[in-house]
């Protein structure tokens, strides 16, 4: 058996939500305990020893796999586990996605939910003694953070679990829960109020003020995001031309409807009632709509898409998490669809404009198409390209050159649309800047004589990107508490780019190119670059 294979073996046993991810039955949730992270670690170290010993490995996997697990250990042996308090990666919010992803169609089924809410107690109370030895050994999250996970907790515990029990209740044909069900809803709920009075009255007071983590901290989490090393320096200039760029571009697009550049344009778009749609049920059904148009469009002029994976379904994000649409892809067998997800937060109408581009992104021809083809190659892909070895520099820099492929396959339907892919490009490079410049300093006072705080940071995603404010903050939030990860989007594009003009200097078609780097599923960038340039037309 190969070392990948192995260590994917034991992996599941040791974490039943990548167990639920692809798509087995599971009631069982992480030790997220002190012991049980040490012997997640510790597997890993087993693994690249397994490795190490084989004799013929694949070049390409075992180049990531070596890669990714080293990646995660750098992590683990400088304690980034023991202040893992944030709005949008951590134990926390694991286990909600754990319940997101299981299927719940009969009796068995609700009967393994029942199981896995009443581990939920258990799962959060590992996670606390971890972030208390990582208090003990001054590890400590910051508070900014910690306050803001606080009330997600708080919000899981009012409302999340309400869907849990309906999905239950329909799955077995009752009107109300039984006591088993009601007292493991209960059980759930309560641990997560326990978990945001913990966050909020226990562990706050002793977080840090300090919101960036500082230059070596974030070296190790770009690295993770990235799969390769990144000048700061030198990617805060790039992004900074680009930005100027992508400004010209709108203002452009902006005359071509006769409207003038500025603040008042994204408001002149809002406004515009062709161009909104009212309703909850009604904004999905115009997502899965431009899903299905776009699975057509992608299919027939740029890339193939099996027809095991032509169906992504639009659904509303379950409360308790953050503000960003986001995607999960399907189980290995296929049965469970690759899925978008939309937090509304009580809004009812929509602008359509600058909504369009972030479809694509997380559905066809972005996330879905991209994890979809990976999984359905199934086992003629090594675990870590298939499964295990996702670099978010290589998938959602995919993501964000499918929105750039969309706008050249037409798929933006007048300047307006257009507009809000622009901004969504513009959006991305800004993460640049705010997310080196908030951690590190460096590139901080390149737009501005004043530091660059979080209070400006939001400022300028309003007022540069056109975020409406409160998910401004919620971007804000999340890029403090996931360090160089908001940078893996425009820096991850650029590498695709790149790529992909190696490829033509070669003669490769674009469908060529597509197909057969898709083919890959997951690997790092450097691997990107260095297929490129040696594929054959």
């Amino acid at each position: 058996m190969h070392a990948s294979e192995q260590y994917l073996r034991e992996l599941v046993e040791l974490d039943p939500i990548l167990a639920t991810e692809l798509g087995l039955d599971t009631d069982r949730l992480p030790d997220f305990s002190p012991d049980g992270n040490d012997e997640r670690a510790l597997l890993a170290r087993r693994a690249l020893a397994w490795l190490a010993d084989e004799s013929d490995p694949d070049p390409i996997a075992a180049d990531l796999m070596r890669e990714r697990l080293s990646s995660q250990l750098a992590l683990y042996d400088a304690g980034e586990h023991e202040r893992a308090v944030n709005v949008i990666a951590s134990p926390q919010h694991a286990i909600k996605e754990a319940f997101d992803l299981m299927r719940i169609e009969g009796p068995d089924d609700a009967e393994r939910v029942v199981r896995r809410l009443r581990a939920v107690p258990s799962a959060l109370a590992g996670y606390r003694a971890t972030l208390e030895r990582g208090r003990a050994n001054g590890r400590l999250a910051q508070r900014r953070q910690v306050l803001a996970a606080a009330l997600l907790a708080e919000q899981t515990a009012d409302a999340y679990f309400a869907g849990v029990e309906r999905r239950v209740l329909q799955a077995t044909q009752q009107t109300e829960a039984d006591q088993r069900l009601a007292g493991a809803i209960e059980a759930a709920r309560s641990a997560y109020g326990e978990l945001a009075s913990y966050l909020k009255d226990a562990y706050a007071p002793s977080a840090i003020d300090q919101d960036g983590v500082g230059r070596e901290r974030w070296a190790l989490w770009c690295r993770h995001a990235n799969g390769r090393d990144v000048d700061p320096e030198e990617a805060v200039a790039w992004a900074a031309d680009e930005l100027a760029a992508l400004g010209a571009e709108i203002e452009t697009e902006a005359r071509r409807l006769g409207l003038e550049p500025g603040p008042g344009l994204l408001t002149a778009l809002d406004q515009d009632p062709s161009r909104q749609i009212v309703g909850v049920d009604a904004f999905l059904a115009w997502n899965q709509a431009r899903i299905d148009e776009a699975i057509e469009i992608v299919d027939s002029r740029a890339v193939t898409i099996p027809a095991a994976i032509r169906r992504c379904e639009a659904l509303e994000a379950p409360p308790g998490g953050a503000a960003a649409m986001y995607y999960t892809p399907p189980s290995e067998d296929l049965a469970r669809p690759g899925r978008t997800w939309y937090p509304t937060h009580g809004k009812t109408r929509f602008s359509l404009w600058n909504e369009l581009t972030t479809v694509y992104h997380e559905s066809v021809p972005g996330h879905h198409l991209q994890l979809g083809i990976a999984t359905w190659r199934g086992a003629a892909l090594d675990p870590f390209q298939r499964t295990l070895g996702s670099i978010s520099g290589h998938v959602e820099g995919w993501a964000l050159y499918a929105e750039r492929l969309a706008d050249e396959l037409g798929l933006f339907p007048d300047p307006a649309f257009r507009i809000g892919y622009l901004l969504s490009q513009r959006f991305r490079t800004l993460r640049i800047l705010i997310d080196i410049g908030l951690h590190t300093g460096i590139g901080a006072q390149r737009r501005s004589a004043e530091p660059l705080t979080p209070e400006r940071a939001i400022d300028d995603l309003v007022q540069i990107a056109g975020l409406e404010r409160p998910f401004a903050a919620s971007e804000v939030d999340r890029y403090l508490g996931w360090p160089a990860q908001a940078t893996s989007y425009k820096l991850g594009e650029r590498a695709w780019r790149d790529a992909r003009e190696r490829a033509r200097a070669r003669g490769v078609s674009d469908r060529r190119f597509h197909e057969s780097l898709l083919g890959l599923g997951f690997i790092s960038l450097d691997q990107l670059a260095t297929v490129a340039a040696t594929l054959a037309p």
